[in-house]
């Protein structure tokens, strides 16, 4: 009898401790694939930040490498009379250059031009090493996401069975009462899985709409569709509200102009008719076919 006893009470404790343990490692590997969604997002961010940044200083390139094949005056004392063309991305790039505020031809000789495209073309440089960089660690970040997504899902499964077992564990009348919050986590979804009402009914809908025709498979698609987005509702009220005002203005007008024949029927039949008793009183009727 105590060998018995014994027996039960390891199959109560040792396997649950097991499971238990199991089920904590399923909740960290959680909060770390959360951490990892929060760096990718952070990641991304940064990413197009940079890009942005890389853009506007290539840019900004462009147009100092085009006023610089401009042709230069005459004379070094001579009026710029193209200072008004010059952007005001190089006057500020001058200005933080020289330390001055105007520019003047003076004040940008051609050795302090090339020092400036040196200057943007190496931070450009690092801006796009940075650039692969992030690249890289999204690329890195994306296959650690998609591998933790497929683990968790096998996780999910993992513990659902092992809810199972249990679930099974607890059946035993020597087990005293209570639960852990990570136990109680899957068992709606061990319910869920459980309910023949529910599976039954899954596959009896799945099996009328295998029967149905291809027409109302069809219609049942652009149904779901309309009632399942509110831009679809939409458009179908308003389609429909113009065909139904296009057919009665088509009516209209069909019954307008059959009563405009009508009466231009009768009002030239009462013309003649006023005609031949004005000038054909006398029975010269045949006259008129003569």
């Amino acid at each position: 009898m105590e060998k018995t006893f014994e027996k039960s009470s390891k199959l109560h404790t040792s396997p649950n401790c097991d499971f238990t343990l199991k089920f904590r490692d399923g909740v960290g590997r959680l909060g770390r694939y959360t951490t990892l969604q929060l760096e990718f997002s952070a990641a991304v961010k940064t990413s197009a930040e940079q890009k942005e940044l890389i853009f506007k200083l290539e840019h900004d390139l462009s147009t100092i490498q085009a006023m610089s094949s401009l042709s230069r005056p005459d004379a070094e004392g001579a009026d710029l009379s193209s200072m008004d063309q010059i952007p005001e991305p190089i006057k500020e790039a001058t200005a933080l250059f020289t330390g001055m505020g105007m520019l003047s031809q003076a004040e940008l000789p051609q050795g302090q031009m090339d020092s400036l495209l040196s200057i943007i073309s190496s931070q450009r440089e690092r801006f796009r090493a940075r650039n692969q960089e992030l690249e890289s660690e999204n690329r890195s970040l994306q296959q650690t996401l998609q591998a933790l997504q497929s683990e968790l899902d096998s996780l999910r499964a993992d513990n659902i069975k092992l809810y199972e077992k249990i679930k099974f564990l607890q059946s035993y009348p020597t087990r005293s009462g209570g639960s852990d919050d990570t136990v109680m986590r899957y068992s709606s979804q061990y319910e869920e899985r459980l309910d023949p009402f529910a599976s039954f009914s899954k596959k009896e809908r799945q099996r009328r709409y295998l029967s149905l025709s291809p027409w109302d498979k069809a219609t049942l698609s652009l149904g779901r569709v309309i009632l399942s987005n509110k831009i679809a509702r939409t458009i179908a009220f308003f389609y429909t509200l113009f065909l139904h005002c296009l057919v009665f203005l088509v009516l209209y007008k069909t019954a307008w102009s059959e009563s405009i024949g009508r009466d231009c029927t009768a009002y030239c039949a009462k013309k003649y008719s006023d005609h031949l008793h004005r000038f054909h009183e006398n029975g010269d009727n045949g006259d008129i076919w003569q």
